[in-house]
Formats: structure tokens, C-alpha cells, sequence
């Protein structure tokens, strides 16, 4: 393993130095960004196939993401892969006492428990803010407001039962209406925000993952739109001349043909 790390390495240094690729030489953290974006969602996309190729071949798509921005780094004069390995590591045992050190922990509860109190400890002596600091802003927004839901209710700032959040998500159905209703843009839009983040609060109690369970919606909206398309096709008729009505049938009967299958 390590003889492959180092061979990645190397066609790394290969790529920047000065008879490398003008590509790859011209390239810096910010113009980075969106291959990382892109690759990371290609690994989901390859979790989700349920297939050992795929999944190898993106990981190490991510993984080289990870070696180019650490040589820029070390460029930079910041850090290397090196350190970055060994960033890690550290982490990893300073927060598995239970494991590399003297706790005794027996269910995951007791070890999720044991990482806010030892990441709580490392804001503290880091002299962070704020608890939520630590909750990336780049997040996709519904993942972003589960994470940080969470760390709030950590600290005892929750709803009680799902049921009073349920009686939020209705409040926030009313206003968001009202704003609508009054033509204000902008109070609609906050009021469609609050909206989502009470819907992911049910999620939160209900132990729901809201990212995935929207996902899973796309996936399907996605199938059943194909399969309208395919009605369409075979009967001959346009889409763009569809009343409300024939969508309507179409859709129901997209519905029932995958719920049959």
C-alpha cells in the first residue's frame, strides 16, 4: 500500500513540476473546488450503485482531489500529504479513547456522547464562539440544517416531542401562505427557509435523513417523468400541448406502473 501512495505521490510532483501537464500546472485550491464537489458526488453516486469497480474508481478520483490540494499546499509553504496523514491520525486517536486509550464505552449512544464532549473540549481550548461554528456553511443546505439542529440539541435547545414540531412546520406553513398571499419576495423566501428547516427537525426526531429521503423523491419524480415520456411517445401526442388534465392521467398511471412493479 504505502509503495502505491508513493507512486501516486510522485506522479503528482510529476504533473506540477515543469515538465508536467500546463493543466494541471496552472491549476490552484480555488479552481479546485469544483472538481472536489463533482467527485465527491460521484463517490455517492457510486455508494448508491452497490458496486465494488465503480466505488474503487471514484475513490481514487476523491483521493487524488485530496494529493492535489496538498501539493499546492506544500507549494504554498502550508503543509504536505505527510502531515495531513498524520493530522488524522492524531484525531482520530485523541477522540477513540475507548479504543486507544483506558475508556471502556459499550453501545455507539455512549460513543457519540464521548465525541461532542472531547470536540466540545478541542472549541473550548481552540477558543471557538460558538458550538455551530464547526458546521461547514458550504453544506448542501438540507444536510447543513440537520447538522446544525443537532448540535443545538446537544446543548438542550430542542423541541420536546415530534408532535411540536409537527405544530411548528404548521405555523410556518401559515406565515410562508400570508407572505405569498401579501406579493412579499423577500418575507416569502424567509418564510419558505423556516418552513424547510422545520420539516428538517421532523426529520432530526423522527430519525429521518432529510437529504436522503429528498433524494430518493428526485430518484422517483425522475423514473415516473421517464415513464410519462415514454407514454408520450407511443401515443404520438406533444408534451407541450398537454392540458393539465392529461398530465394528470399520466402521472397517475406512472405511479401505478411503478408501484406494480
Amino acid at each position: 500500500m504505502a509503495s502505491s501512495l508513493e507512486n501516486l505521490l510522485s506522479i503528482m510532483d510529476r504533473l506540477r513540476g515543469p515538465d508536467g501537464c500546463p493543466w494541471d500546472r496552472e491549476q490552484t485550491l480555488k479552481d479546485l473546488r469544483v472538481f472536489l464537489l463533482e467527485e465527491t458526488h460521484e463517490v455517492l453516486d457510486a455508494m448508491d450503485k452497490n458496486e465494488p469497480g465503480p466505488l474503487k474508481e471514484e475513490l481514487g478520483d476523491l483521493l487524488f482531489q485530496i494529493i492535489f490540494q496538498s501539493r499546492i499546499a506544500t507549494e504554498m509553504g502550508w503543509f504536505d500529504f505527510g502531515q495531513v496523514a498524520e493530522a488524522i491520525a492524531e484525531k482520530l486517536i485523541r477522540r477513540h479513547p475507548h479504543v486507544f486509550g483506558d475508556a471502556r464505552l459499550t453501545s455507539s449512544g455512549e460513543v457519540i456522547e464521548q465525541w461532542e464532549d472531547l470536540k466540545e473540549a478541542e472549541r473550548r481550548k481552540a477558543a471557538l464562539p460558538s458550538r455551530l461554528g464547526g458546521v461547514p456553511s458550504r453544506l448542501p443546505a438540507l444536510l447543513r440544517a440537520l447538522r446544525l439542529s443537532e448540535k443545538a440539541a446537544r446543548t438542550g435547545f430542542d423541541w420536546s416531542t415530534p408532535a411540536d414540531v409537527f405544530d411548528k412546520v404548521r405555523e410556518e406553513i401559515e406565515e410562508w401562505e400570508a407572505a405569498t398571499k401579501q406579493g412579499a419576495a423577500a418575507a416569502a423566501r424567509r418564510e419558505l427557509g423556516d418552513l424547510l428547516f422545520s420539516l428538517v427537525n421532523v426529520a432530526r426526531k423522527l430519525g429521518v435523513d432529510p437529504e436522503a429521503a429528498l433524494q430518493e423523491t428526485n430518484d422517483e419524480f425522475q423514473r415516473r417523468f421517464a415513464a410519462m415520456e415514454r407514454m408520450l411517445a407511443e401515443s404520438g401526442e406533444k408534451s407541450e400541448s398537454l392540458t393539465a388534465q392529461r398530465w394528470d392521467e399520466l402521472w397517475r398511471r406512472a405511479k401505478a406502473s411503478a408501484t406494480a412493479s
